[in-house]
């Protein structure tokens, strides 16, 4: 079983992660996770916050010479802004009048729309939106994409199998529904693009559209896909719900900030399709049997079919806007704007790159439940083995 779990705030000295049940042998190092959260960094329509934001990381468990060792694999990823907020976020108690004398430590009594705040203060019984935004941040997803780059290396080793991704909307703006889909080979120039759209003459509309929200003091929401290659048809079953890949996909997707929507293959658009137009023929030639659409996403009866896995994540517009929104200030119940933390117009590139991470551990989770095996080669020989046997190819 793979299992992972995160740490920390957004302001305190380090987030933490841990990858349990990493089999021995992939070949991850520190600059390999470096450069995945460099790209979760990246994008047009972010803020200047990303420029200081710097991700110090640390392996600090599981790893040896470059080689996972089939223990926990534990990551830090330091926080370079801590010296600021060290008493604001301190674990240990801070004098009260000390905290009074910076400006940081003032209690955040009007809540913003669309974010935890409100809600998080009802359920934990906290005057102070604080203690909830710490950790309801987007910067969690940095711990994230730190342990799916090290699930990325499992599956590309072990199974040939490689995830990427990009955009495919921005507000109003979005790649035609017939668009060619990416391969890998795609990867670089996609990270390139300044939005991370993989047609060039939809990216440069979606940058007008992001500049011409900044001017008018507003945020832009939009969609990502994320497509893996090379996977095996089995992963996943039909047999309970709960084991379904598509239903795992899905409650890791909804699982990041912001996003408010997921589906498969065609989705949505599929529905308004007669059954004649909506469905994957197969086929079979000399090559073995394979279909001829990819209408279903790659996923069929809660199993990957062998065809490219296709899912696409909605995020919505930041919230935190810089017109600011209507709000109460809880410390007085007077109606006032929302406080603002951040000044990104959107974060759609990056929520690509957060949608890979969270793909890659739940299809590797599902990859070794049904390889199983200790080591890179054992699961690999094991994956190759079941490939040979198959009854229908």
């Amino acid at each position: 079983m793979l299992r992972w779990l995160t740490a920390g705030e957004s302001h305190g000295p380090a987030l933490v992660a841990i990858l349990e049940g990493m089999p021995a042998g992939v070949e991850v190092t520190t600059d390999v996770i470096a450069d995945e959260l460099a790209r979760r960094r990246a994008g047009y329509g972010r803020g200047a916050r990303m420029s200081f934001e710097r991700d110090d990381v640390e392996l600090v468990g599981g790893v040896r010479h470059g080689l996972t060792l089939g223990a926990p694999v534990a990551v830090r990823i330091g926080n370079s802004e801590w010296p600021k907020w060290e008493r604001v976020m301190s674990a240990d108690p801070v004098d009260q009048a000390e905290l009074e004398e910076l400006a940081r430590a003032a209690p955040l009594t009007r809540p913003r729309p669309g974010h935890a705040d409100l809600v998080g203060m009802q359920k934990y019984g906290f005057a102070d939106a604080r203690p909830v935004l710490e950790r309801a941040s987007a910067r969690e997803t940095a711990a994230r994409v730190a342990l799916g780059a090290v699930a990325r290396a499992l599956l590309a080793q072990a199974y040939g199998v490689e995830v990427l991704s990009h955009v495919v909307a921005i507000g109003p703006v979005a790649v035609p529904p017939d668009a060619d889909i990416p391969g890998p080979q795609d990867r670089d120039r996609i990270d390139a693009d300044p939005v991370r759209a993989a047609h060039a003459d939809v990216s440069a509309q979606m940058v007008a559209a992001i500049d011409e929200c900044r001017q008018d003091g507003d945020t832009l929401g939009g969609v990502v896909e994320v497509v893996v290659h090379g996977l095996p048809p089995g992963l996943g079953s039909h047999v309970h719900w709960d084991r379904r890949l598509d239903s795992q996909v899905a409650g890791a997707l909804m699982g990041i900030q912001a996003i408010k929507g997921v589906e498969f293959g065609d989705g949505f658009a599929g529905v308004a399709r007669r059954g004649s137009e909506a469905h994957d023929e197969i086929v079979g030639d000399g090559s073995g049997v394979h279909r001829l659409t990819g209408r279903a996403g790659g996923v069929e009866g809660g199993m990957s079919t062998g065809e490219p896995l296709r899912v696409r994540a909605a995020m919505k517009p930041i919230s935190t806007v810089p017109r600011a929104l209507r709000t109460i200030d809880v410390a007085t119940g007077e109606a006032a704007t929302a406080i603002n933390q951040r000044s990104d117009v959107c974060a759609v590139p990056a929520a690509g790159v957060v949608a890979e991470a969270m793909v890659a551990l739940t299809v590797a989770a599902a990859a070794l439940e049904k390889f199983g095996g200790d080591s890179v080669s054992e699961t690999r020989r094991n994956c190759a083995g079941y490939l040979d046997n198959l009854v229908v190819r």
